[in-house]
């Protein structure tokens, strides 16, 4: 028994240490991903084969510890969610580094013949400067930055989400600092935060251009998620963000909506686009909480044929959506902060392309899913998480107690 215990163990060091490889080791030699399970590999079903990028530092480090302390079950689990395609973060380099973070990627994904993912996360103001605070400098920076992007891609496939939360939470709503009452410096506040969005929206759309003119690029805005903006609400957002350049939206984004509602809501989105595209208003669509029977009404007659055919596409986050969002306790937190590290959630459906639905072009794993949110303070002064009365890593971080839970509670099951 103990010498199998150490064979699976080493094996389990062995393929988390191939995942973290550099990309740019893996670009340069191109090998199949034999290192991820073949339950993993067939997850992408009929459709296309997804790229499986170097995993968290994180997960190898956990997972050497849970097979070390004879915990080989867990360990798998870690290492089979570490080796399921996922998506590659850009945000905050330089534009040289950017641009051959880029290259590596997109050349390893196509010397395995795999679509990769990336996400594109380094507008100005990003966050509101909150958890995830920071972005390019200026816009003429932001620009440089794209431009920088759009070349390390160049003519290779490559599916990019373009900076989540950018329009769903723009700078016009993040929280004044006037640092008092005064009326003029309320409207001086107003007028720069009006500023701020109108640039927003056209470095999103400067953005949207420059990378869907690659020839096998697809780009997709940020649409929030089902329980954020009513379809009315962001559906002038995108389509002020240049919509019209890009391939389609993303949904669902580092979020924990279950598919169902995130379907419905990204199916009255993309009606409600073509309908506006027509002419019409996008206060008369029905928003996702109308009932399902009128608004299913309203589908069967809008937007118009024509339109019909034009309409975008969507891809939806499904890295940690397998329970669905969590409810608060209620009348516990001031801010229960529901997008934040919740406990008790699971990993969803693995990624794919062959997704059933005409609209939604993939469910991808955008969000890094054993990768924290923030520091979850929830209304109180802190330093920890009420909810789990710990401290909650930095955004990013890798955080061990929530990737467990994720591969505990998936749905569908990721441990065997």
């Amino acid at each position: 028994m103990r010498h199998r215990h150490l064979a699976r163990t080493g094996l389990l060091v062995a393929v988390l240490a191939a995942l973290t490889a550099p990309a740019s080791a893996t670009a340069r030699t191109a090998p199949p991903p034999l290192t991820a399970p073949a339950a993993v590999r067939a997850a992408t079903g009929h459709g296309r084969t997804l790229f499986v990028p170097p995993a968290h530092p994180g997960a190898a480090v956990q997972a050497r510890e849970l097979a070390a302390a004879g915990h080989l079950r867990e360990a798998a689990g870690i290492t089979a969610m570490a080796a399921t395609p996922h998506a590659v973060w850009l945000g905050d380099q330089s534009p040289a580094r950017a641009e051959a973070e880029a290259r590596a990627v997109t050349e390893a994904a196509a010397g395995q013949g795999a679509l990769p993912v990336l996400v594109l996360y380094n507008v100005p103001g990003r966050d509101c400067g909150q958890y995830s605070a920071g972005g390019a400098r200026d816009g003429a920076a932001y620009r440089a930055w794209v431009d920088a992007v759009a070349r390390g891609i160049g003519d290779r496939p490559a599916s990019v989400i373009l900076e989540p939360d950018s329009l769903a939470l723009l700078p016009r709503e993040c929280a004044p600092a006037t640092g008092g009452a005064d009326g003029a410096a309320v409207r001086s506040a107003e007028e720069t935060a009006g500023r701020r969005t109108a640039a927003r929206l056209a470095q999103i759309g400067y953005a949207a251009r420059v990378l869907e003119a690659g020839p096998a690029t697809a780009v997709y805005l940020d649409a929030g998620h089902a329980a954020w903006h009513p379809v009315h609400t962001i559906v002038p957002r995108l389509r002020q963000a240049g919509i019209a350049a890009a391939t389609g939206f993303a949904v669902n984004v580092a979020h924990y909506q279950s598919d169902e509602a995130t379907s419905w809501f990204a199916t009255l989105v993309s009606a409600c686009l073509a309908h506006v595209e027509t002419g019409g208003l996008a206060t008369d669509c029905p928003d996702q909480w109308r009932p399902r029977a009128e608004a299913r009404a309203w589908l069967a007659t809008h937007p118009g044929t024509a339109a019909r055919a034009r309409m975008k596409h969507y891809v939806s986050d499904t890295s940690r959506n397998g329970r669905g969002a969590w409810t608060a306790p209620a009348g516990r937190y001031r801010d229960p902060q529901d997008w934040c590290n919740p406990p008790g959630r699971g990993l969803g459906a693995r990624p794919t392309t062959a997704t059933g639905d005409p609209l939604e072009d993939a469910r991808f794993w955008i969000k890094t899913p054993g990768a924290s949110d923030g520091a979850c303070l929830r209304g109180t002064a802190g330093p920890l998480d009420p909810e789990r009365g710990t401290a909650g890593p930095p955004a990013g971080d890798w955080f061990p107690q929530q990737a467990l839970e994720l591969v505990r509670r998936a749905n569908p099951a990721i441990l065997r």
